[in-house]
């Protein structure tokens, strides 16, 4: 048996990609080395249950005779809040006496078990998904992996700590106010919560089954990309689930962005000094990348997050445990039954008032977009230890939730990112957030500053260096057509693309495989593939998928849309000529291009 050292520190999916396809780790020798891990590791409250040796090597073996090109997530370890099914285990929601044994896993982690990952086990939870502290369970106290006497942020305590210790390589968790990005601030990790809806929650336990989310725990935004896209089936069996409807990013979007900054009255730090310090920094940061920053009111935001707790959603909440708050109310821990039976009383008068007052704030917040990309907030104002939790846990808890609460209200979409570490050794962390659908948009912008600003993964105190991107490699939703005629910057034609959101990528020229003929109406040429030819000036323009299909509805013939190869020796979509419609058109290649051509001396 290999000893548990040779297992890399760093569990990064690229890195254990990198070691499966080179032999030099197979999944049952990750497994026995990472169950030594495991066993010289603290608790530090992290588990709930976990799978017994020979059950995750079930899972690795299951991988022999696959090879790690055919699955995304081949030998993968990945760990589970106890809020969701794995077959096997029993869920708790941090709750003996709520504890079932389900019969299959949960939607979302089937998707992860297809596509190659190998399950570790349940993790500790604040009950009932209730709290932002990790401190909230029978199963003890989840504690920070930088250092003890300081808390791991909840609900989703657990998967967080487990990736930061190198127990796991990504974890799920969920997020109905901030489980899925306060446990990542402190941690230390990039926590993704999706728009919601976007990853199934069937075989989840709500906490408000109409805001919940799972998120996604990670050590880089790459990683949480490639879980993402794997998680990310639509649930017909889900009546939450909505079918993601990605929203294009523009080229050169992470290199030219606006960004939003809350009014400087309406950040709270409370009391932390290197927080505020850290964030200014995150701004600058985002400037240096190519961002710009406008200061906007989030008062409407903040607004709606008074509405999660004092508004129906409690009552929502409570519906989870009522059986429980009602038979047997010393199941549920008292700060956990404290908060929840605030929900009894709650009338459908409130909760139509509620509904509507959420309606407004919606609908004032949807401005904001019209000024920027994207809101950086920071996740957390500030960290607290354990101890001063326990003697005031509701207010602190509060807080906490600062600039995390209003966000599935409102249908934001959010990633969470490190941000520095404080003078104590405690790290900070960002939120970047957006419309809804826009989780490519903000993936995106993360692994932009990534690449150009590396952090170190978990509590390994490895950078980890990201390969530098191209600047269309990013583009999402956006197909890349050469022009070489009237389409061309500042002819008749180019409101044709720009009306239609394109934008312009680069001027070059074609492979020398082409001639250019100015057809015999003059308005505009037609280029042919042919064996004497020539390089010709072209555009490269990205133009939003959606809108693709319209633009080439209107190309008349004799031209069409066919590949045209560059000079490069890459090849575009671009405007081509058929063959019968030069015959009587004049050659005009040597000018090497159409604007050339009109330009030419009389």
């Amino acid at each position: 048996m290999r000893n548990w050292n040779d297992l890399p520190t760093v569990l990064d999916i690229a890195t254990l990609s990198r070691a499966y396809r080179s032999s030099e780790l197979t999944p049952v020798h990750m497994v026995e080395m990472l169950w030594q891990r495991l066993g010289q590791t603290s608790e530090q409250g992290i588990w709930i249950s976990r799978l017994s040796k020979e059950q995750m090597l079930d899972y690795a073996r299951k991988l022999d005779g696959c090879v790690p090109e055919q699955l995304p997530l081949y030998g993968i370890p990945f760990a589970i809040k106890d809020n969701i099914d794995l077959a096997g285990l029993p869920t708790t929601a941090a709750c003996p006496a709520y504890a079932y044994q389900p019969d299959e896993s949960a939607f979302v982690v089937r998707q992860l078990l297809e596509a190659g990952a190998i399950p570790v086990g349940k993790t500790n939870l604040d009950q009932f998904a209730t709290g932002l502290v990790g401190t909230r369970s029978p199963y003890g106290v989840c504690r920070n992996s930088f250092d003890s006497d300081y808390i791991a942020g909840g609900s989703s305590s657990g998967s967080a700590v487990a990736v930061a210790l190198g127990l796991a390589s990504f974890a799920l968790g969920t997020d109905t106010a901030g489980s899925g990005r306060v446990p990542a601030a402190f941690n230390n990790l990039v926590g993704i919560k999706p728009t919601r809806g976007v990853l199934s929650t069937s075989g989840v336990v709500p906490a408000c089954r109409s805001l919940d989310c799972v998120s996604i725990f990670a050590l880089s935004s790459a990683d949480a990309e490639q879980v993402l896209q794997v998680a990310s089936i639509y649930d017909e069996n889900d009546a939450y689930a909505r079918c993601n409807q990605p929203r294009p990013i523009p080229p050169n979007f992470a290199r030219q962005f606006r960004f939003g900054v809350p009014l400087a009255e309406q950040l709270q730090f409370f009391g932390d000094s290197a927080a505020e310090v850290l964030f200014t920094g995150a701004i600058q940061q985002l400037c240096e990348l190519g961002g710009t920053p406008l200061e906007v009111d989030i008062q409407p935001l903040l607004d709606a997050a008074k509405l999660l707790y004092d508004g129906p959603w409690l009552a929502e909440r409570r519906g989870v445990a009522a059986d429980l708050l009602n038979g047997n109310p010393e199941a549920v821990l008292p700060v956990t039954r404290g908060i929840l039976n605030a929900g009894a009383n709650l009338s459908a008068s409130d909760a139509w008032l509620a509904f509507h007052r959420l309606q407004e704030l919606k609908r004032v917040s949807e401005t904001l977009w019209k000024g920027i990309d994207v809101l950086l907030t920071p996740t957390t104002g500030t960290i607290y230890r354990v101890a001063e939790i326990e003697a005031d846990p509701v207010a602190l808890n509060n807080r906490l939730g600062h600039y995390t609460n209003f966000m599935n209200l409102l249908d934001f979409s959010a990633i969470a990112l490190p941000a520095g570490f404080r003078d104590n050794g405690l790290p900070f962390g960002i939120t970047l957030c957006a419309p809804a659908f826009c989780d490519q948009t903000l993936l995106t912008l993360a692994k932009h500053r990534e690449r150009l600003k590396p952090h170190e993964l978990g509590t390994s105190r490895i950078v980890c260096a990201f390969e530098p991107a191209d600047s269309t490699s990013d583009m999402f939703g956006y197909t890349r057509v050469a022009v070489c005629g009237a389409h061309l910057s500042g002819l008749p034609l180019n409101r044709l693309l720009t009306e239609r959101g394109g934008h312009l990528l680069k001027a070059t020229q074609t492979a020398p495989v082409y001639r250019l003929y100015a057809l015999p109406d003059g308005k505009r040429p037609g280029m042919v593939k042919c064996a004497d030819g020539a390089a010709i000036d072209v555009e490269i323009w990205a133009l939003p998928s959606i809108n693709y299909g319209e633009f080439v509805a209107e190309i008349p013939a004799p031209l069409g849309i066919s590949s045209i190869q560059l000079q490069d020796g890459s090849f575009v979509q671009g405007f081509v000529c058929e063959a019968f419609a030069v015959h009587e058109a004049v050659d005009i290649s040597a000018f090497g291009g159409w604007k050339a051509y009109l330009n030419r001396p009389d």
